[in-house]
């Protein structure tokens, strides 16, 4: 390589890089998953995440048949910071179950949960990778920096009505809903690998706990797809699923998705298939910029405005020159 060439590129190198909000410049959706990603919207920004499914059930012991469809909807909005998210998620089924004896139809929401989500460390805030000019099999090493991942926390309640034919209890009632939710960034940053640690219900009765863990991986600027694995246990339910699907971005701002769903046992055997839609408001969204000095030398106010005085004195005095 040439000197010019070294020489240039060290230069573009040193530019502070610019650091940009939560907000990216395509929708970022959680859809067709089940997990909840780590990075908010971005601030002012409102998402709309929506979708049908079919599902089946079987319970080998049992011996019931539950078939029908349902509607998810989640609202996502950016409200104060670029690191705050609330959200709104709904879920509504209607099925027919079926016994030995008898079959009825049943229909609610199957879950009401409002909360909020806090983004406590972004791993790439204040971090660019360097650039080997000299190097281009040190440009190719494995990046260590991108096993640290982004962490967030969510915090928020289950509202269930009373009579509620999915519910552990007959009676009405409001319990915590939190979780720990870790987002990495692999390779060149096609793939992505969530995770989500859940507890639920936590004051009630019957608390469960769980997991899902998803890796996605972008194709090309269209299509991305994903693989899923979430289990859950409780004393009134447990179960182990798997999950995998496909999204395609019609434009910046609209997604579409499908998605298909099997349990790992039979007791009951679960099996459910989907499409969705996945839309972002974000007129109203105004770019958060940080300027990172990748040379490591930032300046402070005092030395920026001391730097000013110098050059203004050294221009008058060149002016002044006969």
């Amino acid at each position: 390589m040439s000197k010019i060439k070294i020489l240039l590129i060290a230069a573009i190198s040193m530019i502070p890089s610019i650091h940009y909000g939560q907000h990216t410049d395509q929708i970022n959706s959680n859809r067709p998953g089940e997990t909840m990603s780590a990075f908010a919207v971005g601030k002012s920004v409102i998402q709309i995440e929506t979708g049908i499914y079919g599902i089946k059930e079987n319970h080998s012991l049992l011996n019931y048949d539950a078939n029908g469809f349902g509607l998810d909807v989640t609202l996502r909005w950016g409200l104060f910071m670029e690191k705050l998210e609330l959200i709104a998620d709904l879920q509504y089924q209607h099925e027919e179950f079926t016994t030995l004896f008898n079959s009825t139809n049943r229909s609610a929401l199957k879950q009401t949960v409002l909360g909020a989500k806090y983004l406590i460390y972004d791993p790439f805030k204040n971090y660019e990778k360097k650039i080997d000019v000299y190097s281009w099999k040190a440009n190719r090493t494995f990046n260590w920096h991108q096993l640290i991942p982004a962490v967030s926390v969510f915090a928020g309640a289950n509202f269930t009505m009373a009579d509620n034919p999915y519910s552990f209890s007959p009676e009405s009632n409001i319990s915590p809903k939190i979780m720990l939710i870790t987002q990495n960034h692999l390779g060149d940053g096609s793939w992505v690998f969530v995770t989500n640690i859940i507890a639920d219900y936590v004051t009630t009765d019957f608390p469960s706990y769980g997991y899902v863990v998803t890796l996605t991986r972008g194709f090309n600027d269209k299509w991305s797809g994903f693989i899923e694995n979430q289990g859950f246990k409780s004393d009134f339910y447990s179960d182990a699923i798997v999950r995998g699907g496909a999204a395609y971005l019609l434009n910046k701002d609209m997604q579409i998705d499908a998605s298909i769903s099997t349990s790992l046992k039979n007791t009951p055997s679960v099996l459910y298939g989907g499409v969705g839609f996945s839309w972002r408001y974000d007129a109203n969204y105004q770019e958060v910029r940080m300027s990172i000095d990748s040379g490591g030398n930032s300046q402070t106010k005092a030395e920026k405005k001391a730097k000013s005085k110098a050059n203004k004195k050294r221009k008058d005095e060149i002016e002044t020159t006969p």
